[in-house]
């Protein structure tokens, strides 16, 4: 659907089925385990969200156009568009109120059946043909100058370690400086003993690959939220696979996902953690504009340190214990051992989680936006009052945000937002300017990947109808500097620039997206938060460098 807005034309996408609050019968069936067995597929073989595999299915099966009239002039994003057939899947998460998708959900299923003109044609993953396009995306021959680049960022090239990933089709000079999954599990990041990957979306077979060939064999923990058969098929990818096990996160409240981006990097030299935006898949790092916090090389402590020894002036390592320690799993509990071993004291980032759960008392300003509350009340400067200094965030999926903005967005979620320094209270809060950075059908259309892009970008049409309020906020994707105008963004960022743009008071990268079950929503009467999925960022505050 298109829409109107103050900033131009946007698009919500009709793949309504959002993820980020499923229930588990809109997951993957087991059908589609047959169908792998049989040797054909309509679909990723891993599970995902509706909207990926609907952009699958059509990348998998495109209308054919026969008007010859129709110009064959090659649009210039399609110039830049590397061939990537058999891409556009899975992920996203967008955010229904589990309300509007249980009054959805039947109807919708239904209209999905009805609106997909192009009939399936079963593709047969035996085919060569079928397995080259497949592996494109995945190609990557790290050159020597590139390994050289990747040396100089890991010795202080980048003071903040926040990275972008590599993009495929782009001019290679706006790579430089930015990292591929492969780069970040190279040797030259350190001589790996054993790794644990936290995500939502997962390829195994793909994981795998990503590792070099010395290090393939090495303990591989992943950390998930899938349930029934889409956990059978997680399981069943990894039999293969000797040296991998699981933790399944506990998601206790209806509709939340495990939608936290980590891996935890255990090495003989020490250990790094890595906090990002990407899906364990293919196409998530090879056409998207994502975001990395990679962490330094923390050594081991000396035997025999105990209590707060390796703490940062941030309290990075015990805010990420708690987060560990917060699944309440036995599994982790030897990767929490192994944190505490290690001197973390160089980071000088803010750890900012959400953990599902209803949260009163202290335990409120734990995780969520009023998480954020309190770290920018205690640690921002305070913005000078006679300027007002907007608030920007950029995600790639959205929830529902009630009848008008005073009921989250631009109450309490706002309020967090504005928080700094003592002085809060100097600047009304209506009186901040939101500017909310989402792509347009235009973006979608001229990215790299083309329409299939939007499989990425699910924002249910329900709950947009409900919230045309929010259009006005809305600002389309633009990233010239980076040179990923075209790259559709699946980063999420959130932060406070001057009305200039030429400073920042604080900037956070997350695996959040604009949802009250990514961030929580106050309960009974403002002394309960409510947050339903599990996510993690890092925040970046000038006094912290």
């Amino acid at each position: 659907m298109l829409q109107e807005g103050a900033h131009g034309k946007w698009t919500v996408s009709s793949s309504d089925e959002s993820t980020e609050e499923n229930s588990d019968s809109e997951k993957p069936s087991t059908s589609s385990l047959l169908d792998a067995a049989r040797g054909r597929t309509s679909g990723p073989q891993y599970p995902c969200s509706e909207a990926r595999k609907a952009a699958h299915k059509r990348k998998a099966s495109p209308l054919k156009l026969s008007d010859k009239k129709i110009s064959t002039k090659i649009p210039p994003a399609e110039k830049q568009r590397t061939s990537q057939e058999g891409l556009g899947w899975c992920l996203s998460s967008s955010d229904e109120e589990p309300e509007d998708q249980e009054k959805h959900a039947h109807k919708e299923t239904l209209k999905e059946e009805k609106c997909d003109a192009p009939k399936e044609h079963p593709l047969n993953l035996c085919k060569d043909d079928e397995l080259s396009e497949n592996r494109k995306a995945e190609e990557y021959d790290e050159t020597s100058s590139e390994a050289q680049d990747t040396w100089d960022l890991l010795n202080g090239g980048n003071p903040f370690r926040f990275f972008l990933t590599k993009v495929r089709g782009i001019e290679q000079s706006y790579n430089s400086g930015a990292l591929h999954i492969k780069d970040i599990l190279s040797p030259l990041f350190g001589t790996l003993i054993s790794s644990a990957q936290f995500n939502y979306c997962i390829d195994v077979g793909w994981l795998v690959r990503q590792y070099p060939q010395e290090f393939r064999k090495k303990p591989l923990l992943i950390v998930h939220g899938e349930k029934r058969e889409s956990k059978a098929e997680l399981l069943a990818q990894a039999r293969p696979y000797e040296n991998i096990s699981f933790c399944q996160a506990k998601l206790d409240i209806a509709f939340g996902t495990h939608h936290t981006k980590m891996m935890l990097l255990l090495y003989e030299e020490g250990l790094r953690v890595v906090i990002h935006t990407s899906n364990l898949i293919a196409e998530d790092w090879h056409q998207k504009t994502q975001g990395i916090w990679l962490s330094p090389l923390y050594p081991r402590l000396p035997q025999g340190t105990t209590g707060s020894a390796g703490e940062s002036e941030t309290n990075f390592k015990s805010d990420l214990i708690s987060y560990l320690v917060a699944y309440n799993s036995p599994t982790l509990k030897e990767w929490i051992d192994l944190i505490q071993e290690h001197d973390l004291s160089e980071t000088r980032v803010y750890l900012l989680g959400s953990t599902p759960g209803r949260y009163q008392g202290s335990d409120k300003e734990k995780w969520g936006h009023l998480r954020l509350r309190k770290l920018l009340k205690e640690h921002a400067s305070s913005v000078p009052a006679k300027e007002s200094w907007p608030v920007v965030g950029q995600f790639s999926s959205i929830g529902s945000m009630g009848a008008d903005g005073s009921k989250w967005l631009c109450s309490e979620f706002q309020e967090s937002l504005v928080a700094a320094g003592s002085s809060v209270t100097t600047l009304l809060k209506c009186d901040v300017p939101i500017h909310l950075v989402y792509p347009t059908v235009n973006n979608v259309r001229q990215s790299l990947e083309g329409y299939p892009a939007g499989g990425s970008l699910p924002y249910s049409i329900q709950t947009a109808q409900k919230q045309l309020w929010l259009h006005s906020y809305f600002h389309k994707w633009s990233a010239e500097i980076s040179g990923r105008s075209h790259a559709i963004p699946h980063i999420k960022t959130y932060m406070r620039p001057s009305p200039d743009f030429q400073k920042i008071a604080w900037f956070l990268v997350t695996s959040a997206n604009l949802s009250k079950a990514a961030w929580g929503a106050l309960e009974k009467n403002g002394t309960q938060l409510m947050i339903r999925s599990y996510e993690l960022g890092v925040l970046f505050m000038p006094s912290a460098f």
